[in-house]
């Protein structure tokens, strides 16, 4: 404690504490003539004296500066008009549809708290935001609860590879769009700024995104949310049905009998492992990307082989036999990785591929690609009456939970081996 602090009255023995607040002198008697005793009962009242001109000390806290005034409408260009909330601006066309949303306005700082000098105001902005004039000086991000549920979320469910850098990656745009904003207090609205900045990028091919591409990159924001509900750490999801699909959306279409005949006709032209990754795709209905997944068999069941795919996600998780047609093309027993490298690479390929022999379509919006093999083995079991829903679930894998606890549940084996060679080549 600093001894100049107290003092003692002339004619008094008791010790006092002398406090300057706002250039004036405040002071306590503090009861005592006993000087360690005096410095005792000082401290709580110099700390609350301290803590007092600690909160008037200037400082830069975050502030929204609107663009237009919230809630209210504003005209626009072209006869339509702009409709303001405390965060978005919403754009409508002279027919009344919706043609963007944007942030309305941007993250500022404002400097409150007094009095302001010129030193105050020097180490408000070092001490508290290290910016001065929007330009940040680097430093190390610190990271709050809201970050640790993310980290908690992508450990405890097992989110790897492209996955977590999605989800990284859109939470750290979310940050930088809504500074401040922590997940608990979140609203729709935050969630609206995020998917109308997604909406504004533009791809590797200079056009914007499809609004199929948004939904992608939401879609772990949005598990994450709905983890930390479940763990009572939320009570709210800001980014669930936010996003939704546009009339952008390309349909994929199943292969026909044509298009099958020229893919087995020039399916030389392609490497051995492109050959036996059509095979598969095309006998089983996988997704590419669980294709890719297959390492190693299991243990046969009732001498039927098998394997576990579709290991992202609780809901595709599930056991697949190899077809008859696929056995013949297939090692005498499959030990590690059937195929190596990243899925993406395989589909680069192939689907020039396909272009290249004359596999094509000729509708608007719509396309064909290695994912047209599975919706050609969807085809393929409803043609041969394959019910109820949960077995063709079973067989490829849907959005309904299939084999998920354990190998041992679900549809035996034999059952799937009977329906899943329906599907052929």
């Amino acid at each position: 404690m600093r001894r100049d602090y107290l003092l003692q009255r002339p004619g008094s023995q008791n010790w006092r504490v002398r406090l300057q607040d706002g250039g004036k002198a405040v002071e306590h008697s503090l009861g005592t003539p006993d000087r360690a005793l005096a410095e005792l009962r000082a401290l709580p009242l110099i700390a609350a004296h301290k803590e007092k001109l600690l909160a008037k000390r200037p400082a830069l806290t975050p502030a929204w500066q609107h663009e237009l005034e919230p809630n209210r409408e504003h005209a626009g260009p072209d006869g339509g008009k702009i409709v303001a909330t405390d965060t978005l601006l919403i754009h409508i066309n002279h027919n009344g549809a919706v043609i963007k949303t944007e942030p309305n306005g941007r993250q500022a700082f404002a400097l409150v708290g007094g009095p302001l000098t010129l030193r105050s105001y020097v180490e408000a902005v070092r001490d508290h935001f290290d910016v001065i004039e929007g330009v940040s000086r680097p430093g190390v991000a610190t990271k709050n609860g809201d970050d640790d549920l993310i980290e908690l979320y992508l450990r405890e469910r097992n989110i790897t590879g492209p996955q977590e850098k999605q989800c990284r990656e859109t939470w750290s745009l979310f940050k930088e769009l809504c500074p401040g904003v922590k997940l608990k207090d979140a609203t729709r609205d935050h969630g609206r700024i995020l998917v109308a900045h997604l909406r504004a990028m533009k791809g590797r091919t200079g056009a914007k995104v499809k609004s199929t591409t948004v939904m992608h990159k939401i879609a772990q924001l949005c598990a994450a949310c709905n983890f930390g509900i479940a763990e009572g750490k939320l009570r709210f999801n800001p980014f669930a049905a936010i996003a939704s699909k546009g009339d952008d959306v390309t349909k994929r279409l199943k292969f026909t009998d044509a298009d099958m005949k020229l893919i087995w006709d020039n399916l030389d032209s392609l490497p051995a492992s492109d050959q036996l990754l059509v095979r598969v795709l095309a006998s089983t209905g996988m997704r590419l990307d669980e294709a890719f997944q297959i390492d190693g068999e299991e243990e046969p069941e009732q001498g039927i082989r098998h394997v576990i795919v579709g290991t992202k996600t609780e809901q595709s998780k599930r056991r697949v036999p190899f077809p008859a047609t696929l056995l013949p093309y297939l090692p005498e027993t499959v030990k590690g990785r059937l195929f190596s490298g990243p899925s993406h690479n395989a589909s680069s390929r192939l689907n020039p591929w396909l272009e290249r022999i004359g596999i094509v379509s000729q509708k608007a919006n719509t396309a064909k690609s290695v994912h047209s093999f599975r919706h050609r083995a969807k085809d393929r079991l409803r043609i041969a009456q394959c019910k109820p829903d949960s077995l063709q679930w079973a067989v490829l894998g849907h959005e309904k939970k299939t084999v998920a606890a354990g190998y041992g549940e679900g549809y035996p084996v034999t059952v799937l081996k009977q329906w899943i060679d329906e599907i052929g080549m």
